[in-house]
């Protein structure tokens, strides 16, 4: 199950039996400014997974905020979801809106700049 709403998104999953694994995971994020890499988006990653509490949080520059998919999938792995079922791309609908509200916050568009710095 998935809910989204501009700033939040809610992802639960029940075990189906005692080999499977459950989570509830929100992903909250909003616009701010960092002093060395400037306006950005921070997300903060918080729930539990295997009912182990997680709370953490991170910082993506507006050029590389649209990747967030990517540092919210090793944050699950980290808690123990398998590779095969971490990535939050799956639920392709709230996945899709949560993108382009990031997009729409950030002011974002096609063509963006992307600073050479951030891909090393």
């Amino acid at each position: 199950m998935a809910t989204f709403e501009p700033g939040h998104l809610h992802i639960e999953r029940h075990a189906l039996n005692e080999h499977d694994f459950s989570y509830n995971l929100c992903i909250d994020y909003e616009v701010t400014t960092d002093p060395k890499e400037g306006k950005g988006m921070l997300f903060t990653v918080h729930g539990s997974i295997f009912n182990k509490e997680l709370k953490e949080s991170f910082f993506l520059p507006k050029d590389l905020a649209y990747n967030f998919a990517s540092n919210i999938t090793k944050i699950a792995e980290k808690y123990g979801i398998p590779k095969a079922m971490s990535s939050i791309g799956s639920m392709h609908k709230h996945y899709d809106a949560m993108f382009e509200d990031v997009r729409a916050q950030l002011n974002m568009k096609s063509g963006d700049p992307v600073n050479p710095e951030h891909l090393e």
